[in-house]
């Protein structure tokens, strides 16, 4: 048995000598490299925290000591020093191990959110609960990348922390995992603030020097390069005001930087900051991203922070010969910015996963990534449409969510264009809960003048961007999923306002149901109309294309009907079903609407086929509430139909 096997929870490291930890970190590398490469997930950052992770273990005593991670994806090295190790191969998969902390999974979990910059926040709550409840002898530990620390959540956190003048003071500890990173490296002037550190505290510099030593001069080099590490564990064990810049205007004490792969360096810098009693205080660990995995150290994009199926040797992946949203997006991007140099970008440290690298590489001045900073992106947005550009502010849809006062207040009541791009909308997939994004369109539906568009395929994306940018006055909102785009839909014909019919009922037929389909649900509502065809029922579909505002002729078509459904995959409270339902009654109509989309609720992880289903938007559920809300004698002929 390994150590790793050995080990069900975290009290069991302590018993580890130095060579045993040594081997122990080895065994979690391998077993991490070979799981993540059969299941996908963050590979490159929970590489990166192996020393940081075990260390934590070996000084506080989780969970009565809190440690909360900021983000999650950094916490499988946690997950399996805290007993998970029978469950890791079904990470990420449908009733498997979740790529975050989890408090179902155990006990040492406790953020489970995967959006930024809240742990400090969290750090605050909690040690603030534990000293009105006077558990003065717990401590809080947050664990937050430098990436996370661009977010302006995280800043208004330290305001607070660094006010705290309680007596006793709060045991409050701050680990910066320092890698560079966020997804690409990270920018901002914080940023540049952690980068001075390294360099002026003399670390990096004396490593750099002998490591030339070593190269150039062999054994005298390799004396110089041993006589190095020594300086360095000095080095760990200083505080200097002069080199702490703003923590220490702050008033937070800091301790740094600390190489985050020496165990014993980063145990020697813990329990300092464990025995700390004048308050908070920073630990400033440096670590690398990938560590111990040359296909993730070499890879210059993200260095593997999340990949999909992999070879474990090689690192390299399966091409896929499908073509992705974001790519199609990417390619209209650039094309139309080759044309109107008014257009510009802005991301929120998203630049690769949202499809604006050839976008920054052509143009590199007209795109803007401003860190885990969702509502400086949006704001910061407002000012340049302002100034006579027009911003595409690219984002994952569950992101937007932070930034909704911005987009209405700074966006939409000033008439500013500016224009959304949505990347993973609707039913995401493995990340699970906390990264689906079904909450946009039930939430932009209330901001007035907003318009928002829902591709069905990648031609339409491609036509609907172009309109969208040509809007000067208000916001618009493109939104679509993650994963490939699929065959292009074509419709039979397109209405006055901008509707594709793309089924019709034959003339003199009865029109039985009238299906209105939102965005790359299309395929299945043919499927679905197919199915009710079997069963005497005719169904029209139409895809409105701009879903906000409904267009009128959605109402008109809906009228000449039974009834309508609307497939959508966002929220049903909210959506698109629930606007059409008020529009036909503000249009006087009595008509039913049978709103299909996802359930009020958390969704859980796993592919978007199978939580598509979960959500009741798999053809056979959904015919089977259609049939359900028809007319009395509609539903009598379908059901008669069933029977045969």
């Amino acid at each position: 048995m390994t150590f790793l096997e050995s080990i069900s929870s975290p009290s069991e490291l302590r018993g580890l000598d130095a060579a045993e930890c040594e081997v122990l970190a080895k065994e979690i590398r391998d077993y991490l490299i070979t799981t993540v490469a059969g299941t996908g997930g963050h590979l490159g950052p929970n590489l990166g925290v192996v020393e940081l992770t075990m260390g934590l273990h070996r000084v506080f005593d989780s969970p009565r000591d809190t440690l909360l991670f900021d983000v999650g994806h950094q916490t499988y090295v946690h997950k399996l020093l805290t007993g998970r190790i029978a469950d890791f191969a079904t990470l990420r998969q449908r009733d498997g191990l979740s790529g975050y902390p989890s408090r179902e999974e155990s006990e040492h979990d406790v953020i489970e959110n995967s959006h930024a910059s809240a742990s400090l926040s969290w750090a605050d709550g909690i040690a603030k609960a534990h000293q009105l409840r006077g558990e003065t002898d717990r401590h809080v530990v947050a664990v937050i990348g430098d990436g996370a620390l661009t977010g302006g959540m995280a800043w208004e956190a330290l305001n607070t922390i660094a006010a705290d003048k309680s007596t006793p003071p709060r045991k409050l500890i701050i680990v910066v995992n320092d890698n560079g990173r966020s997804y690409a490296p990270t920018v901002g002037g914080f940023a540049d603030h952690l980068d001075e550190l390294r360099t002026t505290s003399g670390y990096e510099k004396l490593l750099s020097w002998g490591k030339s030593t070593l190269k150039q001069s062999g054994a005298p080099g390799r004396a110089a390069y041993s006589a190095i590490h020594g300086v360095k564990r000095g080095l760990k064990d200083m505080v200097s005001a002069e080199q702490t810049g703003m923590f220490d205007e702050l008033g937070i004490k800091y301790l740094g930087p600390v190489d985050g792969h020496d165990l014993t360096a980063v145990e020697k810098a813990l329990q300092r900051a464990r025995h700390y009693d004048g308050g908070p205080i920073i630990v400033h660990m440096i670590t690398q991203k990938g560590q111990g995995y040359d296909p993730a150290v070499n890879d210059d994009a993200d260095q593997f922070h999340s990949v999909g199926v992999i070879d474990p040797v090689t690192g390299r992946s399966t091409p896929s010969k499908q073509t992705s949203w974001t790519s199609v997006f990417g390619d209209e991007i650039l094309d139309i910015a080759t044309t109107r140099d008014d257009i510009v970008a802005v991301t929120a440290a998203m630049l690769l996963p949202v499809g604006l690298q050839k976008f920054a590489e052509a143009y590199p001045e007209r795109v803007f990534d401003v860190g885990i900073a969702e509502q400086h992106a949006v704001a910061s947005a407002a000012g340049l449409s302002y100034g006579g550009l027009h911003p595409v502010v690219c984002i994952y849809a569950t992101f937007l969510n932070r930034a909704f006062d911005q987009i209405l207040m700074d966006v939409a009541l000033h008439g500013q264009g500016v224009t959304f791009v949505l990347d993973r909308a609707g039913i995401t997939g493995p990340d699970g809960a906390s990264h689906h994004g079904i909450w946009d369109i039930a939430m932009l539906r209330i901001v007035p003048g907003l318009k928002l568009a829902a591709p069905r395929d990648g031609a339409r994306l491609t036509e609907e961007l172009r309109e969208a940018v040509a809007i000067s006055d208000a916001p618009t909102v493109i939104r679509f999923p993650r994963g490939s785009v699929g065959a292009d839909i074509p419709a039979v014909r397109r209405l006055a306002d901008g509707v594709d019919v793309l089924r019709e009922v034959p003339a003199g037929a009865s029109r039985d149901v009238l299906i209105v389909s939102v965005g790359p649900l299309a395929a299945r509502a043919q499927d679905v109309a197919d199915r009710l065809a079997e069963l005497s029922i005719s169904a029209t579909i139409v895809d409105p294309r701009w879903v906000l505002p409904v267009p009128g002729s959605v109402i008109d078509t809906a009228r000449e009907h039974s009834l309508v459904a609307v497939i959508e995959d966002g929220v049903k409270i909210g959506g698109i079903g629930s606007q059409i339902r008020g529009d036909l009654r503000a249009a006087d109509s009595r008509i039913g609407v049978v709103e299909l989309g996802s359930p009020d609720e958390f969704l859980p992880q796993g592919t978007r086929d199978e939580i598509l289903e979960y959500a009741g938007l798999d053809v056979a559920t959904m015919v089977e509430e259609i049939v359900h809300m028809l007319p009395a004698d509609l539903r009598s002929r379908a059901q008669s139909r069933t029977a045969v």
